[in-house]
């Protein structure tokens, strides 16, 4: 029997920009539940929760000081409880963020670990002394800016920090803390969920003789100094995958869990680790990285990440999305200018030709645009010290646009904790839902059409030989093959298609005899009974 997760689409949901229901300004897990009918609306599978522990909120949830715990911001365990019956009632999967590369340095463990150097936690971090001139262990960067390392007066060692300061990275050399960490999976897997989203998964493990990262291959300096190293030593250790096996037979121990790892990783080597944490049936069930989260829009970028993560895992499952909570709306990433909702249209028919399962970012579905947030309504100040060439995170997590017409687009009656602006406010529910051609229906249409359409969630996959901008593959299953073709710019292109075919759901085209015409953005789904010839002019 085939898992439901290999050609799930997953909807991300970030808890504090959904829905409020206090007034406090800030989203809850009521409020999530409120909204889940518009969430199964769409025909997604899942969804996903970014962090709702407790927190000191340094970087947003993801420094966590409790991980069995629900945060008061976000309303309590008994909340979480009423959304987990309810996402089920309704079809839903319930999969949650796992912080587990690093937590908050208020974290009880970590002010046992730092207290001295022979208590019970005290390997339970990644402590090391100073080279003899004071100066950090080794040379590792922090990834948003500056040493890896912390030095502190109590024990007079560094603590490694992969991101903030406040964020110290546990140390799974030791194996308690994996035993600890595996503990707290539990505790949610026994409360219903789904799943796990496990962030940073490829950080788990570092090299325990701490060499140093060589450089990377730059030519001018980047803009954020950990770019210019090769994080060789720092991150993605081989031991890496006998934590994962561990944590893949704590969720095949329960029925129908998954996880879905983030790869933090640059270039094509984010797509081949993907598929070796995928590869097997003894590691992470699926995997996603920013491969395709860039502002990168060629053909031949997406048919390399797809291409490259199939010769890495055969059989592995990948999941692919185009935005998500720490990056650039793609919409206007891509835009340039042009058509905001062609591109959206066009997105989600391009996302659902893929193979393995989808993310849906959260307003996605409505067309979501950046917001463009000023310093003074920063409230990303992990990464401040990048402004204003990198404005930080906060313009994709903006709130959910719910009703046009309503304060703050009826997201909260208080004061958000982001502003909600007009340009997001256009974009509301309410007025897609009344609107037949809209992103919203359009979303609909299109995961419904993928849903019915097997050759699209189980078929194989291989690309045409076409040339820019037309991406054109073609997925094959029991008889039937899909033709897919997208023409990634704003200028009308034209293609030959030889073979019986017909339109095979939503399109943006106009097929006449064997002459294809793609607008700007423009899209098709062919459905043959034999591969069809497709060529350029």
């Amino acid at each position: 029997m085939r898992e439901w997760w290999r050609d799930a689409v997953i909807y991300q949901i970030y808890p504090r920009s959904f829905q409020d229901t206090t007034g406090n300004g800030i989203g809850d897990l009521a409020g999530i539940t409120q909204r889940l009918p518009h969430v199964a609306s769409l025909g997604v599978d899942a969804i996903w929760l970014s962090p709702f522990f407790p927190s000191p909120d340094r970087d947003m949830g993801y420094d966590v000081s409790d991980y069995m715990g629900v945060s008061e911001l976000f309303g309590d365990l008994d909340d979480f409880d009423a959304l987990v019956k309810t996402a089920h009632n309704l079809g839903l999967k319930v999969i949650i963020d796992q912080v587990l590369s690093h937590c908050s340095d208020q974290h009880p463990w970590f002010q046992e670990s730092r207290s001295s150097r022979d208590n019970p936690k005290a390997d339970w971090y990644i402590w090391a002394d100073p080279q003899a001139d004071g100066s950090p262990p080794n040379n590792w960067i922090s990834i948003f800016g500056g040493s890896a390392w912390q030095f502190d007066p109590i024990r007079r060692q560094y603590y490694m920090h992969n991101f903030l300061t406040s964020q110290p990275d546990l140390n799974f050399h030791t194996p308690a803390v994996v035993d600890a960490l595996l503990g707290a999976m539990k505790v949610w897997l026994d409360r219903g969920v789904d799943g796990f989203r496990l962030d940073t998964v490829n950080f788990y493990v570092h090299d325990a003789k701490l060499r140093n990262n060589p450089p990377s291959d730059w030519t001018d300096f980047p803009g954020n100094p950990y770019e210019a190293q090769n994080h060789v030593h720092s991150k993605s250790q081989p031991e890496n995958l006998d934590v994962l096996a561990r944590m893949r037979s704590l969720t095949d121990s329960y029925p129908d869990r998954m996880m879905i790892g983030e790869v933090g990783e640059m270039g094509d080597r984010q797509v081949e680790i993907m598929g070796e944490y995928t590869a097997g049936n003894a590691r992470l069930h699926m995997a996603y990285s920013f491969a395709m989260l860039s502002h990168e829009r060629t053909a031949a970028h997406f048919r390399r990440c797809i291409e490259t993560f199939a010769k890495a895992a055969p059989d592995g499952t990948p999941s692919w999305s185009f935005s998500n909570h720490d990056v650039e709306r793609h919409v206007t990433r891509w835009s340039e200018g042009g058509d905001e909702d062609a591109i959206a249209r066009q997105s989600i028919a391009m996302l659902c030709a893929f193979p393995g399962s989808l993310g849906v970012y959260q307003g996605e579905e409505l067309g979501q645009t950046q917001t463009d947030i000023l310093f003074e309504e920063l409230q990303d100040t992990a990464n401040i010290a990048f402004w204003p060439d990198y404005k930080g995170r906060d313009g994709c997590r903006t709130p959910m646009t719910w009703e046009a017409d309503a304060p703050n687009a009826g997201f909260s009656d208080g004061t958000p904790w982001l502003p909600v602006k007009a340009p997001q406010a256009a974009n509301a529910a309410d007025g897609q839902d009344a609107t037949n051609d809209s992103v919203l229906h359009h979303y609909r249409a299109t995961l419904e059409h993928r849903k019915a359409t097997a050759a699209l969630r189980m078929g194989s996959c291989d690309f045409l030989d076409l040339p820019e901008p037309i991406l054109g593959l073609t997925r094959n299953h029991d008889g039937t093959t899909i033709t897919a073709l997208f023409n990634l710019s704003r200028a009308a292109q034209s293609l030959s298609v030889a073979g019986d075919a017909v339109v095979s759901g939503p399109s943006y085209a106009d097929l006449t005899a064997q002459t294809l015409t793609l607008p700007a953005n423009g899209y098709i789904y062919l459905s043959s009974d034999a591969p069809l010839t497709v060529t350029a002019p």
